[in-house]
């Protein structure tokens, strides 16, 4: 990818207004029609949560995935990430909330992908990977609102690199920026959670993305473990996931809590690569 592009997008991700407008009714005929042909699914790249999701993660909705520490939750973002690109469905947008993006494992992925290519060519792959994924840390909840807006506007202008468009928005992780302002009975953390919520549906729904946001879970009744963000933000993504360990270091479970297809307690077992 030219200087100059990656120059150009970064310039577009400026503060803007963004205002409020009616989206226009739809018919039924309508929505089944822009589902089988604009929602197409994005490959996480590891095949039992491809197949549980019958495809792996579906442009326009929110997907999230929660799950204790070391449960793999990045490692499901990484590989998306690198999955998507190689397969040419688009650019990926990574932000980056506890400094957990890593080079070195999109390079393994890489690996994976293409274990008989020459090493020349296989330098060029993973450059081209590499070059398709920006990856923006994010600290607080302030910066994302301003960095998700910014990306909305960006998308209004239907920007385009090296021929290629922003398909799947990950955010890694959505709750260790939110987590520390909805403590107590401050009103103003649950608006900007909320705040949150609606830009990254929106994003998903008027701009055909797919995104995908890891959560982290906190202490229930009787002291089960559950996703972190209460009630208020059980309702934002389309689809959660559950990860936990399983037999090996690189095997887990990933259990469906949520699904606008189908019902949950649906289980698959998945192998993230060395």
């Amino acid at each position: 990818m030219m200087d100059t592009e990656e120059e150009d997008f970064k310039s577009r991700l400026a503060p803007d207004v963004t205002p409020n407008r009616q989206l226009p009714w739809l018919t039924g005929i309508e929505l089944l029609s822009d589902t089988n042909q604009n929602k197409h699914f994005l490959p996480t790249g590891l095949e039992g949560i491809d197949a549980l999701l019958g495809g792996g993660l579906r442009q326009g909705q929110v997907t999230e995935i929660a799950g204790p520490s070391s449960s793999g939750k990045t490692q499901v973002c990484l590989s998306s990430a690198t999955h998507v690109v190689d397969r040419n469905f688009g650019m990926v947008l990574y932000l980056d909330t506890s400094n957990s993006f890593s080079p070195f494992r999109i390079s393994c992925f890489v690996n994976q992908l293409h274990p008989s290519l020459p090493k020349e060519l296989k330098e060029t792959s993973l450059q081209t990977i590499m070059s398709n994924i920006y990856c923006q840390s994010v600290f607080d909840i302030f910066a994302l609102l301003d960095l998700l807006h910014h990306v909305e506007t960006t998308l209004k202008h239907t920007v385009k690199l090296g021929g290629s468009k922003l398909c799947l928005l990950i955010v890694d992780s959505v709750s260790s920026v939110i987590a520390p302002v909805i403590g107590g009975k401050n009103s103003q953390g649950w608006c900007m959670m909320a705040s949150v919520g609606v830009l990254l549906k929106r994003i998903a729904y008027e701009h055909n993305i797919a995104v995908l946001v890891t959560n982290h879970m906190v202490g229930g009744e009787n002291g089960t473990l559950k996703p972190a963000l209460g009630e208020s933000w059980k309702g934002i993504p389309h689809i959660r996931l559950l990860l936990s360990h399983g037999t090996g270091n690189n095997r887990g479970t990933t259990t469906v809590l949520k699904h606008t297809l189908m019902a949950s307690g649906r289980t698959a077992n998945f192998v993230i690569g060395n």
